[in-house]
């Protein structure tokens, strides 16, 4: 069992950055991919960046490539996501995930799931 608690999120005005954290319990976090989705209103849940358990390959929407930087620390058990150069269209409820598939940007691949954080980019 996995347990995924998300920090970090707020509000900023378009072209801000945010750094969002996510802490995971259990002694395997190191065994499992990670990921970051988000959910705006009225929309799905979509698929923003997955990191491999080593942290060696990362993977990222082409809507936030370039803009934002999954990363890990297995010391820590945290996955972080570095967001850079917001815009107001990446306004959502940003929540982690962990799979044991090593990586994946498919929802229903992953696993656990925190419950989210808000952000809100203001134009």
């Amino acid at each position: 069992q996995v347990q995924l608690v998300e920090s970090g999120g707020g509000s900023v005005q378009a072209g801000g950055s945010l750094r969002l954290s996510c802490a995971a319990s259990g002694r395997t976090f190191s065994s499992y991919g990670m990921g970051w989705f988000r959910q705006a209103p009225g929309k799905e849940r979509e698929f923003v960046a997955a990191i491999t358990p080593s942290g060696s390959n990362t993977y990222y929407a082409d809507s936030v490539k370039g803009r934002f930087t999954i990363s890990r620390d297995n010391a820590k058990n945290t996955v972080y996501l570095q967001m850079n150069s917001l815009k107001p269209e990446d306004t959502a409820v940003y929540s982690c995930s962990a799979t044991r598939a090593g990586y994946s940007w498919v929802r229903r691949d992953y696993n656990y799931w925190g419950q989210g954080t808000q952000v809100t980019v203001s134009s």
